[in-house]
């Protein structure tokens, strides 16, 4: 099962797809898309989903997890990131990809063992499963694998969208 997962943000969106063949998860590509804070927010989230596409169409991915949005105290940020997301989950539902989503604490869950685990654990844990040399760059990339894996590991439970 080829997966991506998404972290989603306006000015970082982290991504990374996975192959997950019976227990072992192979990375197949992984990364961030980023954002100039100088253009407008339309051209912003155009960009993200034409950059996303781009992706799942080469990558060909066949399912996504999504990290579910941590309420920021800053409501406007909140508001900015939760458009980024609605642009992450259109693309994937244009894809036709079958969409899950996972809170933080799942994930760290999945991956750790304790929900509450520091970011630097959750990440060392990624480069562990992945066979990594080093722990992927920016936070947000780590992330975005952090997702892909968690799907891996309890697939089918929380498909929301298809």
């Amino acid at each position: 099962m080829r997966i991506i997962g998404i972290d989603p943000g306006y000015a970082i969106l982290g991504y990374g797809i996975v192959e997950k063949k019976g227990n072992h998860f192979t990375p197949c590509h992984f990364g961030a898309i980023t954002t100039d804070a100088k253009d407008d927010m339309a051209d912003r989230l155009k960009h993200l989903y034409n950059t996303l596409m781009d992706i799942i169409s080469e990558y060909e991915p066949e399912v996504a997890s999504i990290e579910e949005l941590f309420f920021n105290t800053n409501t406007k940020t909140a508001l900015l990131v939760g458009q980024a997301r609605g642009v992450a989950i259109l693309a994937c539902a244009n894809s036709g990809l079958e969409i899950n989503e996972y809170t933080p604490l799942q994930i760290k869950q999945a991956l750790v063992g304790y929900g509450r685990a520091e970011k630097a654990q959750v990440q060392a844990m990624v480069k562990t499963i992945l066979n990594l040399k080093e722990t992927p760059k920016p936070d947000d990339t780590a992330d975005a694998l952090a997702a892909a894996i968690c799907h891996g590991n309890s697939s089918g439970r929380l498909s929301i969208y298809k």
